[in-house]
């Protein structure tokens, strides 16, 4: 079908290049770039040629996935402040490097935050190529961009036609009447591929133990790693049946366990025979999948990430990487000891979507020591947080902790039985050590010990 006239008529009216499309931004201005897999390359190395004339510009992004140009043209952040809601491992460095700030936020409250209180004055947004109807698809980044765009006092969108057509759901496009400005992208190159995690032998082991609590027609969200690799590879080859899928983050292992036949969809609740995810980062595998399937439903994130939603879905898993975690049952699972690694994401969200979910279980997932650069081993079960580390989930909403020793169920469970619980599955090394501290925090005492 070909592009309707008026539409044809406005696109080339709204046609610009990247070099005058900028020229909106002003000094003081806050400017959204896009999010994960889908920022604009050809915009922000336009933005970045303006370095000299402008000042005070504050960027903010969502889990940086290339270097900046804007970065590289002012290493001093005299001109651009860059901030991320995000950080991915380029996100981490800046911020080490002072380049980059973190922007604390719960996923699933990105809505009404940007509704009510940021200000937007111009939007970057990579799309695909507009269809016959006027529309761009946002490609595999719903998540928050549909509010960024009613919130922008000026929308550009950044026209690339490797981004793949991620059907919704809901919000999954743009309109070309809510857009001001048409930019194509310069070589339209690939979308960011995300190296593959590698999966260790610890990684195995915690996923075997993530296996024996995983029951057929459980609804699944993973998060990012080399563990939910692990446990997407280990459910691909089982037996499991009618999987469903609402998820934040879609990956590359969903591919592989709706192509072993262990995703249906059959038995959710909500949007049946769905795999509904809010943003999609991987391989070109994932964004071919994504492809125009109508198997996928792409909706914004407060709609995938609001507990009450996750938990109309029956026997909803939710399975998380953490950090660390103390023996009151504290879960951090972004920063550690003043380092900056990650974000809130929706971890929080799902933990307590899970646990509402009739028959949910919401899993963090940890290996029980880490190697430090210097080669001391540490556990990963401490027994209080190190300052300047961030909870990400509060002592009363864990609930499953899992390490390659077993698992604790901490609900309802009084702080002597939840170190006693979390001691069980630290590694053998390190529980003498946890118990004396126990005790010393007089949190646990040996006489409360029970014989297994």
């Amino acid at each position: 079908m070909a592009i309707a006239k008026d539409f044809y008529y406005q696109y080339k009216q709204k046609k610009v290049t990247a070099e005058e499309a900028v020229k909106v931004v002003k000094s003081g201005d806050w400017v959204q770039y896009g999010e994960f897999a889908m920022q604009p390359k050809t915009l922000d190395a336009a933005l970045a040629k303006r370095v000299n004339e402008l000042e005070d510009v504050k960027i903010r992004a969502v889990c940086t996935t290339f270097m900046p140009e804007v970065i590289k043209a002012d290493p001093e952040r005299k001109h651009f402040i860059y901030n991320d809601w995000h950080f991915s491992a380029l996100s981490r460095r800046l911020h080490e490097n002072n380049l980059c700030n973190y922007i604390p936020i719960a996923y699933h409250e990105a809505k009404k935050l940007i509704e009510e209180f940021l200000t937007i004055d111009v939007a970057f947004v990579l799309v695909a190529p507009m269809d016959e109807r006027g529309f761009f698809n946002l490609g595999p980044s719903n998540s928050i961009t549909s509010y960024v765009i009613n919130k922008a006092k000026t929308v550009i969108v950044e026209v690339n036609t490797s981004v793949p057509i991620c059907l919704g759901g809901n919000s999954e496009s743009v309109h070309i009447s809510q857009v001001d400005y048409i930019v194509e992208s310069e070589d339209n190159p690939k979308l960011f591929n995300l190296p593959p995690a590698q999966i260790t032998e610890t990684d195995r082991q915690i996923a075997s133990q993530v296996m024996n609590l995983i029951e057929d027609r459980c609804c699944l969200q993973l998060g990012i790693g080399g563990l939910p690799n692990a446990v997407g590879a280990l459910i691909a080859q089982s037996d499991l049946k009618d999987l469903g899928v609402h998820t934040e983050m879609l990956v590359d292992s969903f591919v592989d366990m709706y192509e072993a036949g262990r995703i249906t969809g059959k038995y959710k609740t909500l949007d049946k025979g769905k795999m509904v995810y809010t943003f999609a980062l991987g391989t070109d595998k994932l964004y071919d999948f994504l492809h125009d399937n109508p198997v996928c439903a792409s909706y914004p994130v407060h709609y995938t990430n609001d507990p009450l939603m996750i938990a109309q879905n029956d026997k909803v898993f939710a399975i998380n990487n953490a950090i660390e975690v103390d023996l009151y049952g504290q879960v951090a699972s972004e920063a550690s000891a003043g380092r900056h690694i990650s974000g809130t994401g929706g971890q929080l969200d799902f933990i307590y979507g899970a646990f509402r979910s009739k028959g949910g279980k919401g899993l963090i997932c940890l290996s029980s020591t880490t190697t430090l650069k210097d080669g001391t081993v540490i556990s990963r079960i401490k027994p209080t947080l190190d300052p300047g580390t961030i909870v990400t989930v509060p002592r009363s909403l864990a609930y499953y902790i899992v390490t390659e020793f077993g698992y604790a169920v901490l609900k309802g469970k009084s702080t002597w039985e939840r170190a006693e619980a979390l001691i069980n599955i630290a590694h053998p090394d390190f529980r003498d050590e946890l118990i004396k501290e126990a005790e010393r925090l007089k949190i646990w005492v040996r006489t409360n010990r029970q014989d297994s």
